[in-house]
């Protein structure tokens, strides 16, 4: 009995061993993949609550250029049959980037009889441009509201483009992993640090109870 007893012992130390070290070992590489992404959330997360404590003063850059005669012509010739879904000509795209720093490869156009309107949406502030199609000027509106601004904009994922977009889905996943192995972990150990449950339990009660008592 005592000699199937320790054998007993012996095989739940060895799986505790083996979870254990598998369970650090996810653990600590979903934290260094997540390590940015976190202290971004943290920061951004505390200037979001506090937006209105943190001044923001937009600065708005208003350019205006001539398109040359024969991408102007090449326009005219697409208006009457563009629709919602027609993009601005590579060529025009090319110039508009050589130009002004224009990137309208992912803004939507707007056309009509006299007018190309391209608004571009960007992390942090705004822009837009407009190409008149009987005379060929062009004027483009930069609004660029600051640093923070752009930041907390990549917290909400607010016009950033589909890498961005990707990274915020990996990222979660990689918070997820560490949460999930670190809870896993404090269960293991958790007979020998008596506040471990009490510790989780005030970290689910906590914001249930804020969100009943406070939030209407």
């Amino acid at each position: 009995m005592a000699e199937a007893a320790r054998a007993t012992t012996a095989r739940e130390q060895k799986n505790r061993a083996f979870w254990l070290k598998h369970l650090h070992q996810w653990h600590w590489v979903s934290a260094a993949g997540c390590l940015i992404g976190m202290i971004l959330f943290s920061i951004t997360g505390f200037t979001l609550n506090h937006a209105t404590l943190i001044a923001a003063k937009p600065q708005v850059t208003t350019t205006t250029e001539s398109l040359p005669a024969a991408l102007l012509e090449q326009l005219r010739q697409l208006a009457p049959e563009a629709t919602e879904t027609t993009p601005v000509p590579d060529d025009v795209t090319r110039w508009l980037r050589k130009e002004l720093s224009a990137r309208t490869g992912h803004g939507k156009a707007e056309w009509s009889e006299d007018e190309l309107y391209v608004s571009l949406p960007r992390p942090g502030g705004d822009a837009w441009l407009t190409i008149d199609l009987a005379s060929g000027e062009v004027t483009h509106e930069l609004t660029d509201r600051g640093w923070i601004s752009y930041f907390n904009d990549l917290h909400k994922g607010r016009n950033t483009g589909a890498a961005w977009s990707l990274f915020i889905d990996v990222f979660a996943f990689a918070a997820l992993v560490f949460a999930v192995t670190g809870l896993v972990l404090l269960k293991m150990h958790s007979n020998h640090r008596p506040a471990t449950w009490p510790m989780v339990a005030l970290g689910v009660v906590l914001p249930l109870l804020l969100a009943i008592l406070f939030i209407h």
